[in-house]
């Protein structure tokens, strides 16, 4: 079954979004997520397995959204005075929770409930929209800046490569190796 794309509802649609989405949070505390059903998700939502189904397809497709949620930043990024500052502070928190056990846990959720690439798009885009942040910033102070793309290849993707594929060197000396050589280049 094909998900229908997912907007931010109102009213009624999104008490539910949030209902569901608290259920699947509460109970994969509780009992862990591979004993999660829907029928055990939508009896503690308070809604029917096929309002679950209908709105999500599957519950792969479910713990996708609940995923893309839970990686979405809660706060803009600290301004540390500087873009090397500002970029080595965001990267060694990006990659101590994107390689933490519930980071990964989001990850590989948010990309195996998502066939179309949508999700995995909208995680990209809260990184970007981050890094935007910071580089615009640093370009109101007057500092040289790479620009965003720049920024996702050199430190996101080598970071979520090794979250992904390699487990080693996953520490904030690694982040800021990556910055450091980012901008290195830039001044070059």
């Amino acid at each position: 079954m094909s998900r229908k794309p997912l907007v931010r509802p109102g009213g009624r649609s999104a008490r539910v979004q949030e209902s569901v989405h608290e259920a699947v949070r509460a109970l994969t505390s509780e009992v862990g997520r591979d004993a999660l059903t829907v029928p055990l998700v939508a009896a503690r939502a308070g809604v029917t397995p096929s309002t679950i189904y209908r709105r999500w397809g599957d519950l792969q497709e479910l713990l996708s959204d609940v995923a893309v949620e839970r990686l979405r930043p809660e706060t803009p990024p600290g301004d540390h005075g500087g873009l090397a500052a500002d970029l080595t502070a965001w990267a060694e928190e990006f990659l101590e929770e994107m390689s933490s056990p519930p980071g990964r846990a989001y990850i590989r959720d948010a990309l195996l409930g998502d066939p179309d690439g949508t999700n995995a798009g909208q995680c990209s885009a809260y990184a970007a929209e981050q890094i935007d942040v910071m580089l615009d910033r640093a370009g109101a102070r007057g500092e040289p800046v790479p620009d965003a793309e720049t920024v996702i290849d050199r430190v996101v993707a080598p970071m979520m490569y090794r979250i992904l594929f390699r487990r080693g060197r996953l520490d904030a000396s690694y982040a800021r190796r990556l910055v450091t050589g980012l901008l290195a280049d830039q001044d070059s």
